[in-house]
């Protein structure tokens, strides 16, 4: 009998997604992957597998999951308020997150609101039984590539599973949410900090910016006090990695993530360190940061 999970009701924009689509980037193919590898790394290892295992990452609001298996353990990491459905007409049983639940045939998963932050992450033990496109199981909607379709969750999709029926063994819980720091948001200057007046890159990092409502997976901006360049906003175009921060002519901050493109041609002042990635992929709308350099004021 086939095992899988069935879509009875979508969420805002809940998408699979692992560690990313590595090694394509000089053929025009972003990386894609979680924007919380924090997250999704905490969601497999409660579930057993492998850190590059695919999960769902559940933007804003997560979807009704229905159990079409003989049983299936699954994990849900991030602030989130889950209810499990036993019956049709029982009233919905709440859930903890940051744990597993084993859930049997017949059961309703609503995985619920995302509360506080812009993303959490749901694992199955045993991962999805899905085709990788270009070695990755992740999502890159705008090109309809990888995950399921390339396409974000809808009703009546069927996720089927690797796994039959959930592996032996005890539920797992994290101790306590994961702690992601607080403070700036810490960047390496550069590469084109060059372009940038000696007050422009004291404006960058002197500055509150507010993340504004243009954010999605391919980046995020920010409002602000404008930053000087000294060369022009404008370069050849090159090659742009996680973090990568462009300002453009209006001189306001663009943080890219995990969708962004492939080249650019605005000078980028600075890149997000790598540890502090999975903070900006979290970031609501709203929520103000402060930049700080690694390496000093440059």
């Amino acid at each position: 009998m086939t095992s899988q999970l069935k879509v009875v009701r979508a969420g805002l924009f809940d998408t699979l997604q692992d560690l990313g689509r590595i090694g394509f980037m000089a053929l025009g193919m972003p990386t894609a992957g979680a924007m919380d590898r924090i997250a999704l790394h905490l969601a497999n290892a409660l579930c057993g597998n492998p850190p590059s295992a695919a999960g769902l990452e559940i933007g804003v609001m997560g979807p009704d999951l229905l159990v079409e298996a003989e049983s299936v353990r699954v994990a849900l990491v991030g602030p989130l308020s889950p209810m499990l459905l036993e019956q049709p007409d029982a009233p919905p049983k709440p859930l903890e997150s940051d744990r597993t639940h084993l859930l049997k045939r017949g059961q309703v998963l609503r995985v619920g609101m995302v509360e506080g932050s812009s993303t959490a992450y749901f694992a199955v033990a045993g991962g999805f039984a899905l085709p990788a496109f270009l070695g990755s199981l992740s999502t890159y909607a705008r090109a309809g590539g990888g995950g399921f379709e390339g396409r974000k969750l809808a009703a009546g999709d069927v996720l089927p599973l690797a796994r039959e029926q959930a592996p032996p063994g005890d539920e797992r819980k994290l101790a306590q949410p994961f702690d992601y720091g607080s403070g700036p948001i810490r960047v390496v200057w550069g590469p084109q900090d060059d372009y940038f007046s000696a007050k422009g890159r004291r404006t960058f990092i002197e500055s509150d910016y507010r993340a504004s409502k243009e954010a999605d997976r391919m980046g995020i901006r920010f409002e602000g006090p404008t930053i000087e360049h000294s060369k022009g906003a404008d370069i050849i175009s090159d090659g742009i990695g996680p973090g990568g921060i462009q300002v453009p002519g209006a001189g306001l901050p663009i943080v890219l993530l995990a969708d962004r493109q492939t080249v650019g041609g605005y000078s980028k002042i600075a890149t997000v360190a790598s540890v502090d990635l999975p903070r900006l992929g979290r970031l609501l709308s709203g929520q103000v940061v402060r930049f700080t350099p690694v390496g000093g004021e440059g």
